[in-house]
């Protein structure tokens, strides 16, 4: 069965492998802006969840745009799930983050199913540049994240 369409700044990409080029130019320019290893890190992080939504049932086509000047991928085809934002960490420098709607128990679920991951509060996994990317890991929280309203609508309805 063929995946939904990527979508990435109101712009629809096509099914299939998602591109490394970006269809909003401000996106791009965000990503450019990034430092070295920070820029690898934070692009190779972008590519597991557009490959998280492209195979994770109902969450659709996603759009990537910018919130707060960082990096976003919200699901606004299906409204399946919670807007996750990238961003490197200003200090210290050779940090970045993958960020979670802090209203949400998301990171509170990511807590105990991961706890050899490194939190920021409520709203954040914390990653190292210097260290592997956690993707099994990483692409179970960003596929609950992608899904949150429609489990949330599942779990209303009794099941």
């Amino acid at each position: 069965m063929p995946q939904p369409p990527q979508k990435a700044g109101g712009k629809k990409l096509p099914a299939g492998k998602p591109r490394a080029g970006f269809a909003d130019p401000a996106v791009a320019a965000v990503f450019s802006a990034y430092p070295e290893p920070l820029q690898t890190r934070l692009l190779a992080l972008r590519r597991l969840i557009l490959d998280t939504a492209m195979t994770t049932n109902g969450v659709g086509a996603l759009e990537e745009t910018l919130k707060w000047g960082q990096p976003s991928y919200l699901t606004t085809a299906t409204k399946s799930g919670s807007t996750v934002r990238i961003d490197r960490i200003k200090s210290p420098a050779d940090r970045y983050a993958v960020f979670f709607h802090c209203q949400t128990d998301l990171v509170a679920t990511f807590r105990e199913l991961y706890p050899e991951l490194t939190y920021g509060g409520n709203r954040s996994i914390l990653l190292d540049a210097k260290d592997k990317l956690p993707e099994a890991e990483l692409r179970h929280c960003v596929g609950l994240a992608l899904t949150y309203h429609l489990n949330k609508r599942k779990a209303g309805r009794g099941g």
